[in-house]
């Protein structure tokens, strides 16, 4: 793992990269982002992006957490990579399933963006603003259970689509506000729409929230030293720390479950939460561990990860996914016919 700053590895520098996309205009840019680093680190090579719409994509209508997750996402793009169609794919970090399948790497974790939640309104200044019966959309069971919790007086809707369809939801009146990252309005120029940001002690973000992964085959070595010099060091560490929570507990869209590392003074410190969809029932665990911030090696984080898991599993966090899982399995079985 190496910073943003590292000397380029003395092998031959690519004469073409191939970069498979989601084709939001979100992530375009964050390919093109990708596009631009890479070029200027290997100013010889020719850099593509394919553009793909996912599974994920196309069904608008019910939340991810009904029809697969997150994994909707990158199934394409990995296909492109396993066919040799494209050399790597940018991600939210926060999208990537915390497991990948066989065959699958995370090449680099790149400097990581604001990662907290932002209120969107164009009437409301904050979610204490709000009054009672308000609709607030969200496409996440973390940021659902946080405000079912916090402001049971208010009303929570699924919110579905690019970034662009969510706000335009918003401006039409659909909903008094929305709850978004922070990091995909900032990146596309929209900060001016965030109206305030939520603080992680009051919303913890998910994990990997901000960041961007660049995944390849896990048999491309040349790729893997071409991309190193992408990965910034301080912000790999912590979503390693983050996504080994989450990987622990079984993850998913399924799981209002928030796991956030941030550096404090040479310390790696890391606060994790896991809830019921409303809000009835929130567990917490945090865990600090002297770090050095450039480390290349992502075990010590990982083990922190693995103690903030293991303390939330104690509290009762498995009987929360157990639960979650039965009611999904539930909800997504054949009506018998009458």
């Amino acid at each position: 793992m190496h910073s943003m700053n590292s000397e380029i590895p003395t092998i031959q520098a690519p004469r073409t990269l191939v970069i498979a996309s989601r084709e939001s205009r979100l992530a375009l840019w964050q390919a093109e982002h990708v596009r631009a680093v890479l070029q200027k680190l290997y100013p010889v090579c020719q850099v593509e992006i394919l553009g793909m719409t996912t599974r994920g994509d196309q069904i608008l209508d019910r939340t991810l957490s009904k029809v697969g997750g997150k994994g909707l996402f990158v199934k394409e793009l990995e296909t492109a990579l396993d066919e040799g169609r494209a050399d790597l794919a940018v991600h939210s970090l926060k999208d990537m399933p915390m497991l990948l399948p066989p065959g699958f790497a995370l090449a680099a974790v790149m400097q990581r963006e604001d990662p907290r939640d932002a209120f969107v309104s164009s009437h409301f200044d904050n979610l204490d603003a709000l009054p009672a019966g308000s609709v607030v959309g969200t496409s996440s069971l973390r940021r659902e259970a946080m405000v079912r919790s916090r402001y049971p007086h208010l009303k929570v809707e699924p919110l579905r689509g690019n970034l662009d369809t969510r706000l335009a939801k918003l401006d039409r009146g659909t909903y008094a506000a929305i709850i978004l990252a922070a990091a995909g309005l900032i990146r596309l120029g929209l900060g001016g729409r965030i109206r305030s940001l939520i603080e992680t002690r009051d919303s913890l973000p998910a994990a990997g929230q901000g960041a961007l992964g660049i995944e390849i085959r896990a048999d491309r070595p040349e790729l893997q030293a071409w991309l190193a010099p992408l990965s910034d060091a301080p912000s790999a560490l912590a979503t390693a720390a983050e996504r080994r929570v989450s990987r622990v507990l079984g993850g998913s869209c399924t799981v209002p479950l928030a796991a956030y590392a941030s550096w404090q003074d040479g310390m790696l410190w890391l606060q994790a939460s896991i809830a019921t969809p409303d809000g009835a029932r929130t567990l917490f665990a945090e865990a600090r561990v002297p770090l050095e911030a450039q480390l290349t090696q992502l075990a010590p984080a990982e083990a922190l990860g693995q103690q903030v898991a293991e303390d939330l599993i104690q509290q009762g966090a498995l009987e929360i996914v157990q639960a979650l899982l039965a009611a999904q399995d539930e909800s997504v079985r054949p009506t018998p016919a009458a």
